[in-house]
Formats: structure tokens, C-alpha cells, sequence
């Protein structure tokens, strides 16, 4: 049988609005998440026992065994199966990375195997992956579970990451409230994509001042983006490190790019379009 391939895009929470915590200590959001053109890829092909290999630009440090979300994803599945891993997404970087290779390797397997990936039980692969399993615009609830897919959205956009890692946990841990209002109701798609920004400017993401409080650099990101020409809405997503900038058009993200990679060579910085 022919090796089945799927992409695995980076996931973008435009808004995060942590708006409580249950008893449990699992928190609970309203979110907003997008995803880009860019991201990793995955290749299943059939085996008698799991096997994972981890290629690409972003290899390093990524596990190559059961602790890997794509492991866990086929096991899950209940198959076994040799997984290539091609990683260029940064881990730990707050655009799900980890979450939606799963969600790819899922997609994957089940072309393989000709079944359907189940739709119950999917968070306890991660908060991530049920959305990461909707793969375009959605607006995402509860622990993870509750999700609402979108029309498809197109914006331009730059991807940065300066190269640290964030703990998702000591970031929860540092937000002093846990309870916030929700994103307030999105505008018609009539509004159009300026209407569309200029709503989402009065969201939040409430995870990124204790982010920036345990990663100053994530400032230093944040003011750079806010300096490129054309920058419309400048954010962090999800909880660090990555963070973002709109723009109006796919042009002036190319060349907002290029700026931030000839001032900081050192950084991840990707133009792409989020929908």
C-alpha cells in the first residue's frame, strides 16, 4: 500500500480568552484559531509495529518515540504504522506544532487504513488537537472540546519566534486571573476584513502579558512586528512564544519579513496566509 502523506499547519490563536478554571485545574477558554500555509508534514506508510522517524530543518530535540504526539495519535487509533516526521514548525512555540502533526497523523492513517478517525475523545491527545482536526478557522471552547468551525478566513500574516522555549503550564501558573470576560460576538463577514481586524484589535490574549513576564523577548518581538511597515494587529499566540502580525495584503507581509529577518537573523520568521 502507497504511503499516505498530510500536512500539519500551524496553528494561530488570533484571540484567547481564559475565562475560568474548573475544580479539576483544567482552564477554560474562548478562542479564536486560524491556521496557516505553513507548517510540517507527516508520512504514514503500513508497518507491524510503530516506528517514528523525525526529519527536517526542526528535528532537534523533537522525540522520536512514544512520548511524540504522532505515536500517541496512532496508537490511539488503534493502528500501528511507520510515521516520517518533517518538522518546521519551532516546538514549544504556541502554534500547536505538536498538536497538529496528531491531528495530521490521524488524517493520515485513516486514508491508510480506510476508516474514520472517531470524533469522541480526541482532547485526550491534547487540548489542541480536536481543532487541530478542523483545520481552518474556528472558534474553540470549553477545554478544548467545544468547537465551532468558521467560514475560512484569508488574512496576511508573519509568523515570529525567537527560539525559546515557553512551558504552557508556567504560564497558566503566572496568570493572576483566571477569570475573564469572553470574546465579545464576531461581526458579519459583511464587515469585511478591516472590520474584521478592527474587531479582533479589542480582543486578547490573556496568556501574553505572564508570558512576556517569563520571556522578555517576547516583548522585544512584539515591538518589532509592531514596527514593520503595514502592521495592522500585532499578537501573541496561544501561549508563547510565537507571535504575529496582519497585514493588508500578501506584499507588504513578504516585506515585513524580510525586515525582521535581515535585523534578526537568529529569529523564525515566516510570511503566510492564516484562514
Amino acid at each position: 500500500m502507497s504511503p499516505t502523506d498530510a500536512f500539519a499547519p500551524a496553528k494561530v490563536n488570533l484571540a484567547l480568552h481564559v475565562t475560568g478554571q474548573r475544580a479539576d485545574g483544567y482552564h477554560l477558554l474562548d478562542s479564536l484559531v486560524v491556521f496557516a500555509d505553513v507548517g510540517d508534514r507527516v508520512r504514514v506508510t503500513e508497518a507491524r509495529a510503530m516506528a517514528l522517524t523525525v526529519t527536517g530543518p526542526r528535528a532537534a530535540g523533537v522525540p522520536a518515540d512514544a512520548r511524540n504526539l504522532c505515536w500517541k495519535a496512532s496508537e490511539w487509533f488503534g493502528e500501528s504504522v511507520s510515521i516520517v516526521l518533517e518538522k518546521h514548525l519551532p516546538a514549544a512555540a504556541g502554534i500547536g506544532g505538536g498538536s497538529s502533526d496528531a491531528a495530521a497523523t490521524l488524517r493520515a492513517v485513516a486514508d491508510l487504513r480506510g476508516r474514520p478517525v472517531p470524533s469522541e475523545g480526541l482532547e485526550r491527545l491534547g487540548a489542541d488537537v480536536p481543532v487541530c482536526m478542523v483545520g481552518h478557522a474556528a472558534r474553540m471552547a470549553g477545554i478544548g472540546d467545544v468547537v465551532h468551525p468558521l467560514p475560512p478566513l484569508a488574512l496576511h500574516a508573519v509568523l515570529v519566534n525567537p527560539g525559546v522555549d515557553v512551558s504552557t503550564p508556567a504560564v497558566f501558573k503566572a496568570l493572576t486571573q483566571k477569570t475573564n470576560p469572553p470574546m465579545a460576538e464576531m461581526p458579519a463577514a459583511a464587515g469585511g476584513a478591516g472590520g474584521f481586524v478592527d474587531w479582533l484589535a479589542a480582543q486578547r490574549n490573556d496568556l501574553q502579558v505572564p508570558a512576556v513576564a517569563l520571556q522578555p523577548v517576547i516583548g522585544h518581538v512584539l515591538a518589532a512586528l509592531e514596527a514593520s511597515p503595514g502592521a495592522r494587529l500585532v499578537r501573541m499566540s496561544g501561549s508563547g512564544a510565537t507571535c504575529f502580525a496582519l497585514y493588508d495584503d500578501s506584499a507588504e507581509a513578504e516585506a515585513a519579513a524580510d525586515g525582521l529577518r535581515a535585523l534578526h537573523a537568529d529569529w523564525w520568521v515566516e510570511p503566510c496566509t492564516l484562514r
